[in-house]
């Protein structure tokens, strides 16, 4: 069971990071539930999880404030709307399609905006 948390631990860390760069995938769920199941499953992997110079931070950050710093809102939001905008204008094939985009964008802004901002940096 040690193993399957392990493994199920770095999958949901390769997503949190890929949900840097990726706008619509999430970050904060996915790091949370990696310090989760590492602190099941190893140790080891939990402190380097944690000792981590930038995901321990912002996981630390996270658990005791529940709160975003201002640069991870701004760019969070940023980087939301330029792909979903730039998928509504140039992907989309159908006004239907362009209008999901849109309320895609609407719905993850208010999710991220819903947060308190952290006001010590990171």
């Amino acid at each position: 069971m040690k193993f399957l948390f392990a493994f199920l631990g770095s999958v949901s860390l390769a997503l949190g990071i890929m949900g840097v760069f990726l706008p619509v995938l999430p970050t904060t769920p996915f790091l949370l539930l990696s310090a989760a199941l590492y602190m099941r499953s190893s140790q080891r992997l939990y402190d380097w999880l944690m000792s981590h110079k930038h995901l321990g931070a912002y996981i630390r950050n996270f658990r005791e404030h529940k709160a975003l710093p201002m640069r991870v809102k701004v760019v969070s939001v940023t980087m939301v709307w330029a792909t979903l905008l730039y998928c509504a204008v140039f992907v989309a094939q159908e006004w239907w399609m362009s209008l999901l985009f849109i309320a895609i964008a609407l719905g993850v802004t208010i999710h991220i905006l819903s947060y308190r901002t952290l006001k010590k940096r990171m």
